[in-house]
């Protein structure tokens, strides 16, 4: 449950300070000694005080606000997957009558990024929130549910936690590397690798773990030098297929990618090396980014139903906002394996 809220005058009493006292370190005057102001942040923290709640709030009111919290250290406007992601929280949301704030978090180590993230909770300004982009248990979301918030969050694995505010969606990697795997297999293909994703986010595992198991639902071998570490992004796949082409004389006849993006880099790094896609080698994204289709080749790619994804997960978060008796809610998206021009068969 969330902490018993208290006034600036049971922070000074605590503290040992005047109310004045409080006051000039809650609004950064540079005339408080440092052990004072450590003596009243720390008195602060632990009670999660914050200042001038809105009379709305106070008088127990919410605030029709979902807070969307992107975690990524580069840039993200450019990114079409995930503008997708951001598009249906707001549409869906708008459609339910909320608004949405929405804050891009660089670096989650950044002490004052994820202060300004837990006060949006802790002010009252979001009566919930979802969260993109996360490691698979990060502490100040975990914080943010044990405090009793209506939590969403997109990409998360952790057997136990069944908190009836924590709200998940994954991705249904299992089956989709499963499709990506049984199709390359049906092609003739034995000698496949992957590109992983980020291994600190619940999918970049998840998938690799799929990966492994449909290897040996076909029975195929795993070559630990054609599993080739990467991140969810372009200049990821493209160096992963630098350092494989540099480094291995014997390549695999495929590569399954962790998304499309990775896939985009991935062929730039084989084409710039004078190989084509997939004459010398296939290679199967995950998504269906906006541009696979219209890439050169084409790209064959295990579709996921992203848009219905948050749709539904945003629809949780506000149920559990409204009735914050509800239960624990997990979603799983659906895939499909939509065939390109990026695949070819072997061997035949």
């Amino acid at each position: 449950m969330k902490k018993t809220e208290i006034n600036s005058v049971e922070i000074a009493r605590l503290a040992g300070v005047s109310r004045s006292t409080v006051s000039r370190v809650i609004n950064n005057y540079a005339n408080v000694p440092p052990e004072t102001r450590k003596k009243v942040m720390e008195v602060i923290d632990a009670y999660q005080y914050v200042p001038n709640l809105s009379a709305q709030v106070l008088a127990g009111k919410g605030t029709r606000t979902i807070g969307l919290f992107v975690i990524e250290a580069g840039r993200i406007s450019g990114d079409m997957l995930t503008n997708l992601l951001l598009a249906s929280v707001v549409e869906h949301a708008s459609s339910r009558g909320y608004y949405v704030l929405t804050y891009i978090i660089r670096d989650t180590a950044d002490a004052d990024s994820v202060r300004g993230v837990k006060d949006a909770f802790y002010q009252r300004r979001v009566d919930g929130g979802i969260f993109i982009g996360a490691a698979n248990e990060e502490p100040f979301i975990e914080a943010l549910i044990a405090d009793g918030f209506a939590v969403g969050v997109v990409d998360q694995h952790l057997p136990g936690r069944s908190e009836a505010n924590r709200i998940v969606a994954n991705f249904d990697n299992a089956y989709g590397m499963r499709l990506a795997v049984g199709y390359l297999a049906e092609l003739g293909h034995r000698d496949i690798g992957i590109v992983n994703g980020d291994m600190n986010r619940y999918s970049g595992i998840d998938k690799y773990n799929g990966f492994l198991a449909a290897m040996q639902e076909h029975g195929l071998e795993v070559r630990e030098s054609w599993v080739r570490p990467g991140l969810f992004h372009e200049e990821a796949g493209y160096q992963a297929m630098r350092k494989l082409l540099e480094e291995e004389k014997r390549l695999p006849t495929a590569m399954i990618m962790a998304n499309d993006s990775v896939a985009f880099g991935a062929i730039r790094a084989l084409q710039e090396a004078g190989l084509s896609v997939p004459e010398d080698m296939s290679v199967i994204g995950f998504d269906d980014h906006a541009l696979s289709a219209r890439f050169k080749p084409a790209l064959t790619t295990v579709a996921i139903d992203f848009g219905d994804m948050m749709s539904s997960l945003t629809d949780y978060v506000i149920g559990h906002i409204e009735d914050a008796e509800g239960t624990a809610s997990r979603y799983m998206s659906s895939s499909r394996l939509i065939k390109r021009e990026s695949c070819r068969p072997v061997g035949r």
